[in-house]
């Protein structure tokens, strides 16, 4: 069952909306969580496990964590200052090993469903390379539906406890529901527990206007993945999967294609799993934000996927870059090489760290670890000639927020995000290189005919159709970048506008989504990260 599916949007979604709206406020909490596991058992059967380990070793590890604090506060009750220090140093290594203990539960569980067979093959090769003549069998185990988000999601629970951000919940069940919720299990939004565990424990009534705008957000992201996304899956498959039959100008295309493609399936997912939440008047945070506007690979990375970039900043980038061996450098270096590029070396540690993270994050293979060190060496290049690039700016007196200098950032910074989903999407590095070099060295725009066109399954009427919904997505983004808010400019209109736009909206989706023997079914593409 996906989110996508009719099981899901007629049956199993107002099933969950009509018994939690009969029964009494205290019991609806427990509506989500029974409806969440039931939802997880769809997709993953018995490997709902995991996630019960998950929940009931961060349960047990908050729960320890806070007692640790409890008895130091007792233990330093009428000390002097000395003797507070030490006790406090002593307890403090505690729970940092109680912390480390936790993660590395959660961590032992992901490496093996995940990366396994990635550590096996790496090890065979350091072996081999020193001539020593053994080999490792390593596989991964079964993988869960979405354990690399309720995994971060848990971590960052413990990490939170342990700094003092929030109380460990005693609670099973409002911890349970936290990870499990079942919109967004499967694709994310990664949550915090300060963020959400209260709204989703509050057992809100379902109201007509939340129910009204999540159904408006769910349909909208119907329409992004299955009258673009899952539209583009046919072509993408046969151009990535054919890249030795194609030239450089139709592997371009394919770039093109599964970047739109990816947006348009994860963006639409985040859209249908925040209107669910809506609909229960549950507020989840927000994973894209008009990425395609950014004027820099940096600003792209704040605007994509914004909850794993925000966690990454917040549990590795700050950690790595505030310690008191990158203070050490910094203070260092700030007096060699001055205050620009002094900060900028323990910060590139920090930066390298996290994209190192963010590849592995996505898939344990070598193209996804490069596709993180793209973004990292495009970003690091942008750090450090900023402030020259300024200076120019500034002594040809350009205002790079003037139009025709922000387009063509804008440009810039779309065409790297097109080659960097090249080697995401590519099925090793080795074929994303040997891609990215047809791409300069076998560009022949005559390849790009309507035969190669139809063979590729791009008719003439799927191009209008997926060219009128990409400017009505584009348009929709534009009002949105401006700082409009067009569902509250909706809900204002007479309701016989308002219900015009809602039917207009459900229709383009049934008619124009892409159902049948002609399309390669497509599951949410972020589920498997």
């Amino acid at each position: 069952m996906q989110y996508f599916e009719l099981t899901f949007l007629i049956l199993f979604l107002p099933l969950v909306m009509l018994i939690y709206q009969l029964v009494g406020k205290k019991k609806r909490p427990f509506i989500l969580l029974i409806a969440s596991y039931i939802f997880i058992y769809t997709l993953s059967g018995k490997l709902l496990v995991y996630l019960l380990l998950a929940t009931l070793c961060i349960h047990h590890f908050g729960i320890w964590l806070d007692a640790n604090k409890k008895e130091e506060k007792e233990q330093i009750k009428d000390l002097d200052k000395e003797e507070k220090k030490q006790i406090k140093l002593k307890y403090l290594k505690q729970r940092k090993g109680i912390l480390f203990l936790g993660i590395l539960i959660l961590m032992i569980m992901i490496t093996l469903t995940k990366y396994m067979a990635f550590i096996g093959v790496n090890i065979n090769h350091l072996l081999a390379l020193f001539k020593i003549n053994l080999k490792f069998k390593l596989s991964n185990l079964v993988a869960p539906i979405g354990i690399s988000f309720y995994t971060f999601s848990a971590i960052s629970y413990l990490v939170d406890v342990y700094r003092g951000k929030i109380k460990a919940d005693n609670n099973l069940f409002k911890l349970a529901l936290f990870l499990a919720f079942f919109p967004q299990i499967m694709e994310g939004p990664i949550s915090r527990y300060e963020d959400t565990a209260e709204n989703l424990y509050e057992g809100k009534k379902i109201t007509y206007h939340n129910m009204c705008f999540g159904i408006q957000r769910i349909c909208y992201g119907l329409l992004k993945k299955l009258v673009i996304a899952d539209r583009l899956n046919t072509p993408v498959k046969l151009i990535f999967n054919g890249y030795d039959k194609y030239g450089g100008v139709i592997l371009l295309l394919g770039a093109i294609l599964y970047t739109i493609q990816l947006y348009m399936d994860f963006s639409g997912i985040i859209d249908i799993v925040i209107g669910t939440g809506e609909i229960f008047g549950i507020k989840l945070p927000e994973n894209f934000r008009q990425p395609f506007f950014s004027k820099n690979i940096s600003e792209f990375w704040s605007r994509w996927h914004i909850t794993l970039g925000t966690w990454f900043k917040d549990y590795i980038f700050y950690p790595i870059s505030l310690s008191k061996m990158s203070r050490k450098i910094t203070n260092s270096l700030r007096k060699k090489i001055g205050n620009h590029f002094g900060p900028l070396v323990a910060g590139t540690i920090a930066l390298g760290t996290v994209w190192l993270c963010n590849g592995l994050w996505h898939g344990a293979a070598y193209h996804y670890v490069f596709f993180g060190f793209y973004h990292f060496a495009l970003i690091l290049m942008a750090n450090i000639f900023n402030p020259a690039i300024n200076n120019f700016y500034e002594i040809c007196h350009i205002n790079p927020e003037q139009f025709f200098i922000k387009a063509i950032r804008i440009i810039k910074t779309t065409i790297f995000v097109i080659f960097g989903e090249l080697f995401f999407r590519a099925q090793s590095l080795k074929i994303g290189l040997v891609m990215f070099k047809k791409i300069f060295t076998e560009f022949n725009i005559s390849s790009l005919n309507w035969k190669t066109l139809n063979a590729l399954k791009l008719f003439n009427y799927e191009l209008i159709i997926i060219g009128i919904t990409l400017l009505i997505v584009f348009i929709i983004s534009i009002i949105k970048e401006k700082g409009i808010n067009i569902r509250e400019k909706i809900a204002k209109k007479p309701i016989y506008i308002r219900w015009m736009i809602y039917y207009a909206l459900v229709l383009y989706v049934i008619i124009f989504g892409a159902y049948g023997g002609l399309y390669i079914p497509v599951e949410p593409m972020y589920a498997d990260f």
